[in-house]
This record gives structure tokens, C-alpha cells and sequence, in this order.
């Protein structure tokens, strides 16, 4: 049936970023799953995106294959708009929402996922100094982001953007690499908030037989 396909894993930080946004529009769309033990779908990833990444949205409405979080979610908010509108009104908030799904993205997560790819290295291939790097990193932007979300509902204001998208999972598995919660209280206070929210508790719920995996 043509429609929105996402190639996706239920435990991937970047899968949940776009689930969220699909979950808090209701917008419909087929999962495809994508396993390592299930050679065809590692081949019909390969197929709809070369790069053999997820997450990766099909519209076969329109014949598009898009790869990228930030841009699948802004498509989908351009092709399939609803109740969620990632990106705010207004050239400031606009700026805001998009500079804090940067942050998240390319220091939060990236940090995150230096420690945990380096726990899955081969014991011979281990670059520990580049792990402890990427802990100190993840420690300066608690303290950036602590400031920076203060007096915030959201991370870029009042309205729940492509930010908080963002924001979730990677806060979430941070928080399992470098504590955060005790010593944060605006950042911890946010995340709880984020834990509650619908769309969230759904991603959550749909990971959790999983968490197993995760060597944090």
C-alpha cells in the first residue's frame, strides 16, 4: 500500500527522535523494522538509502526517500502537516527551536554515542581517551543546556518543537552514560516532563524489550 514507510530500530536514538514527531502528529505511517540477524531488511535498507542508515522515511505518495532526522521531520511537517507543528512561528523562535535540535543532536548525542560505540569495540580497537573525552563533553553541555533550558516548559520555549524531539533520546540515553539528575535539577525537571508526554511513553514502551542491548 503507497504511503510513509520508516526503516528504523526500536532501540535507536535517532529512530525515537522521528517516532516521536510521527507519534505527536498521528500522523499513519508502516514500520519496517531493521535487524542485523534479518538479512532482507538490511538489504531493503540498502535499497531505499545507500548509506545503510536509519532512521530513513519512503513516501511513496511522492516518490521521496529521505534520510536525516531534523529534515524527515520537516518534511513531514511541509507534506503531512497536523496537530504538531516542529517548527515555530516567528524568526527568533524558529532560530531557537532549530539551534537546540542542533545542540542535542551533533553534542549530546554524539558524546553519547562515542562512549557507547567505544564499549562495543573489540578490546584491541578501544580508544578510551577519546571516551573520556566525550564524557567531559557531555558534562560541559549538562551545564550549558542547565543554564540555557532554565525557565523553560520546553527547550525552546513555551511550545513542544523539533528540539524536544531531539532532546529525548538523547537526554535519555545520556543520562545512562554520565549522570546527569542529581546534580542538574532545570535539565532533570525537563526530562522528567519529556517522560510523561504521550508520544514519549509510547517510544519507551515500544524499546523497552530491548534495553538489554544497550551496554550503558
Amino acid at each position: 500500500m503507497a504511503g510513509l514507510t520508516l526503516f528504523y530500530h526500536p532501540l535507536s536514538s535517532y529512530c525515537w527522535k522521528v517516532l516521536i514527531a510521527l507519534y505527536e502528529n498521528e500522523t499513519p505511517f508502516t514500520p519496517y523494522q531493521v535487524d542485523h540477524d534479518r538479512p532482507e531488511s538490511v538489504a531493503a535498507l540498502r535499497e531505499a538509502w545507500a548509506m545503510e542508515r536509519f532512521p530513513v522515511l519512503r513516501d511513496d505518495n511522492r516518490g521521496v526517500t529521505l534520510p536525516e532526522t531534523s529534515v524527515i521531520i520537516e518534511y513531514l511537517s511541509i507534506h503531512y502537516p497536523g496537530r504538531f507543528a516542529p517548527i515555530p512561528t516567528g524568526a527568533d523562535d524558529v532560530m531557537e527551536a532549530r539551534l537546540m535540535d542542533r545542540l542535542f543532536d551533533t553534542v549530546v548525542m554524539t558524546g553519547m554515542q562515542t562512549v557507547v560505540f567505544n564499549t562495543l569495540r573489540p578490546a584491541d580497537a578501544k580508544d578510551d581517551y577519546g571516551a573520556y573525552q566525550a564524557r567531559a563533553l557531555l558534562k560541559k553541555a549538562y551545564a550549558m543546556l542547565e543554564a540555557r533550558i532554565a525557565g523553560r516548559t520546553w527547550a525552546a520555549g513555551d511550545a513542544f518543537t523539533l528540539a524536544d524531539c531531539a532532546a529525548m533520546p538523547s537526554l535519555w540515553y545520556a543520562d545512562r552514560i554520565v549522570p546527569f539528575r542529581s546534580d542538574h535539577p532545570a535539565l532533570a525537571d525537563y526530562l522528567a516532563r519529556l517522560e510523561e508526554r504521550p508520544s514519549v511513553r509510547r517510544v519507551l514502551a515500544e524499546a523497552e524489550p530491548y534495553f538489554a542491548m544497550f551496554p550503558g
